[in-house]
């Protein structure tokens, strides 16, 4: 980790006239970057809610620093928060909307802390605009440089790249992100991109229906879900039964390797990129190509009617839909025992 619990949630509990959130346990570190990913509905926005004070717990605790903020005012807990619109104070310039948080500053010092920041994420020159005159890429890091002047021991972030399109996202998290790793501020991200909480996370929280049912690296997350939900919600996976003798499970296609475990009748989840398209000796009819830049998605059918997803670098000669072949898995694959579903 990197550093000493920061922030910490213990059973939190909450909800409007029925419960949403259930029993939440987690912790922050210092200058750790968290995710928490989940679907809409899932309870993401209630669990940032009531962990800035925003939203009253119905049970348990949050604490910063060892300090039980429970019942403390969203003003008075020390933490920063970047609303998914950036919530600019429109009658305020940018530097204005930056020093906000350091009023009890000197004009001298608060004016120092507002140019830093403005550097540190690429505004130089704006800080006479209005929120109306900028970008939303530039709405967000502004927000950002607002939730960070203070100096707070935890930023939350409520989906702030959500709005922006697709290239312009990608620009302006890396910013974000970047910018949080050189203060050293720990960050909650709350996202239901998939994509998002894998690349940039330190960990990443799995909440489903008001619980968290996995908080992992992302590279475990992925390669070894916690359940058939999980395997399917974090990126794409074909899931096979098949009756396993320890170390390998047999299954519609062929026999694949796992790590040692108990034998029985496990779930194989299969990645698409363990996937190699006219390798191996399992046939299969090529139903449909789609394009993803570098790579292409190929869906395959078995005979028995299983559908098998494969990820392939869009070079070479590549399938049609309709196309014979056949198919091999390579390496080896995380298995889940039946009564994980």
């Amino acid at each position: 980790m990197s550093g000493d619990v920061v922030l910490r949630v213990r059973g939190l509990s909450a909800g409007y006239r029925t419960p949403v959130l259930h029993e939440v346990d987690l912790d922050v570190h210092g200058g750790e970057f968290v995710s928490v990913l989940g679907v809409s509905g899932s309870g993401k926005t209630t669990l940032l809610r009531t962990v800035a004070g925003l939203h009253p717990a119905a049970a348990g605790t949050v604490s910063l620093g060892g300090r039980d903020l429970t019942r403390v005012a969203p003003q008075h807990r020390g933490i920063g928060l970047v609303p998914q619109e950036g919530a600019l104070f429109g009658h305020l310039t940018v530097a204005r909307n930056v020093g906000y948080g350091l009023r009890r500053l000197g004009r001298p010092l608060r004016a120092m802390r507002v140019a830093d920041l403005l550097g540190r994420l690429d505004l130089d020159g704006l800080a006479h605009r209005m929120p109306h005159e900028l970008s939303g890429g530039q709405r967000q890091r502004v927000a950002l440089a607002r939730a960070l002047a203070p100096e707070p021991a935890v930023v939350l972030l409520d989906e702030p790249f959500a709005n922006l399109d697709a290239g312009l996202r990608a620009t302006v998290r890396a910013d974000v992100v970047a910018t949080l790793r050189v203060a050293g501020t720990a960050a909650v991200l709350i996202t239901h991109d998939q994509d998002e909480a894998l690349s940039v996370s330190d960990r990443v929280a799995v909440l489903h229906e008001g619980r968290i049912v996995q908080d992992d690296a992302p590279e475990r997350l992925y390669g070894a879900p916690a359940s058939e939900w999980l395997a399917r919600f974090v990126g794409a996976a074909t899931l096979l039964v098949g009756e396993s003798d320890g170390a390998v499970v047999r299954t519609a296609l062929g026999p694949l390797r796992h790590a040692p475990g108990a034998p029985g009748v496990v779930t194989a989840v299969v990645r698409p990129e363990q996937v190699g398209v006219g390798e191996g000796d399992a046939s299969a009819h090529v139903t449909g190509v789609e394009f993803h830049g570098h790579t292409r998605v190929v869906r395959l059918l078995l005979p028995d009617g299983t559908v098998v997803l494969a990820r392939v670098p869009a070079t070479g000669t590549l399938p049609r839909p309709g196309d014979p072949t056949t198919v091999a898995v390579t390496g080896t694959v995380h298995v889940l025992h039946r009564r994980a579903l």
